[in-house]
């Protein structure tokens, strides 16, 4: 047991869950910035919402290209072109004055957060695990991601008590390109099978895309993008505006939060760090247990938290509860899902398949960060909006049990 404990620590997990950390931390804090670039434009809230949208959007249709990238020139030119693009639109952001111009350059964020994240990441780390430790590789990975979560809000929120966002945004464009210090601890991971050298990319995405249980697993991460976008990038802003008063000389007081914006920005730390000890959970259980199931289980839950919450008085005790509550399920999904497309198509595309599952992801982080802002500016709060994630979140539940949890047949080739 010790010996096959030891080998999940290798240095291309190690190297891997480091970029994914910094990567998030940067990621996780954007919903930090809505209300001091809104207050200093008098812009909307729909406008900055549109953008990190945008940005989620760009995200997710550059994940099968940085995948397939990866998987035909090699994943450290993925990596290196995703930290430039990053650390280029977090700049140039800083000396933008318009929404367009915002919103256009966070389409550049959004490739650079593909090129350096979990669709080119956990493939890179998939492929190098054994298969008995590969789910839980995988859930060590995307906790480390949440440990970015964990200081990148608070980060963003003591920084903007001394620097401009402006100059915030530049701190964060110089510190992406630490992730390149850590190249050289990926390696080329594990060699494809035979029969997955056989089969081109183009034929395992038709035949994916052909697949049932394929299509279910796209249309299922929907959800899970709708959620996290919509709490990362409002959830802040919304416990600003709609949180009762901390209490004073409390237990939050004596920390240091004594603000409902802190307490927003702490929220988003909670949730991160929750999600460490549920991530690797979630990796632990899904070599053992059934991952569609697991899957099912984890959207359930979701749907009630959010419910539950919506529907009692927010309170500063319900926004560390819920937090708490979320966090635990929060990236769960990720080593499922990533898992699930692994076990069900190999290692050799990964990449590009998870890439592509991972675009529904942020087409649901499209909607829900954009519908965030959209309807606050219609009815003044984000009630409804809210509601559209409980809806989402139990149809991710439900579509996920017919799936077919076994490996896909690649077509024959003639010798």
């Amino acid at each position: 047991m010790s010996t096959a404990r030891a080998s999940i620590f290798t240095p291309v997990l190690i190297g891997g869950s480091l970029i994914l950390l910094i990567n998030f931390a940067l990621r996780a804090s954007f919903g930090v910035f809505q209300i001091p670039i809104a207050q200093e434009f008098g812009w909307p809230r729909a406008e900055f919402s549109l953008a990190i949208a945008i940005q989620n959007l760009a995200w997710g249709i550059g994940q099968p290209i940085f995948g397939a990238l990866g998987e035909r020139w090699g994943d450290r030119w993925s990596i290196i072109i995703g930290a430039f693009l990053y650390s280029a639109g977090l700049i140039l952001t800083a000396f933008a004055s318009d929404p367009t111009s915002i919103q256009l350059l966070e389409i550049i964020v959004g490739f650079g957060v593909a090129g350096t994240g979990f669709g080119v990441i956990l493939a890179v780390i998939g492929r190098a695990a054994s298969d008995e430790n590969r789910s839980l590789a995988l859930g060590i990975a995307t906790a480390a991601g949440s440990a970015g979560q964990v200081f990148g809000a608070p980060l963003a929120e003591m920084l903007l008590a001394f620097y401009s966002w402006q100059s915030v945004f530049i701190i964060f464009g110089v510190l992406v390109l630490s992730c390149l210090f850590f190249l050289p601890m990926l390696g080329n991971g594990k060699p494809a099978t035979r029969s997955e050298l056989e089969e081109s990319m183009g034929s395992v995405l038709r035949r994916a895309f052909t697949d049932p249980s394929y299509l279910m697993i796209f249309a299922g991460f929907f959800s899970c993008g709708y959620q996290l976008a919509f709490i990362t990038a409002h959830f802040p802003a919304m416990i600003t505006e709609m949180c009762g008063p901390i209490a004073p000389g409390g237990t939050l007081a004596s920390i240091g939060i004594t603000t409902t914006s802190a307490l927003g920005a702490a929220a988003i730390s909670l949730i991160g760090l929750a999600n460490i000890g549920g991530a690797i959970l979630a990796g632990w259980l899904g070599k053992r247990y059934s991952k569609k199931y697991l899957l099912a289980g984890i959207y359930t839950l979701r749907t009630i938290a959010a419910a539950v919450f919506i529907l009692t008085p927010i309170t500063p005790t319900t926004v560390i509860v819920f937090s708490l509550f979320m966090g635990g399920l929060w990236l769960a999904t990720v080593p499922l899902t990533s898992g699930l497309v692994a076990y069900i198509y190999g290692l050799r595309y990964m990449g590009t398949l998870y890439g592509f599952v991972f675009l529904s992801h942020q087409l649901g982080s499209f909607l829900g960060v954009w519908l965030g802002g959209k309807m606050y500016d219609t009815y003044g709060d984000y009630t409804l909006v809210w509601w559209v994630g409980v809806g989402v979140g139990a149809f991710s539940a439900l579509i996920h049990l017919p799936v077919r949890e076994a490996p896909a047949r690649p077509r024959t080739v003639a010798a």
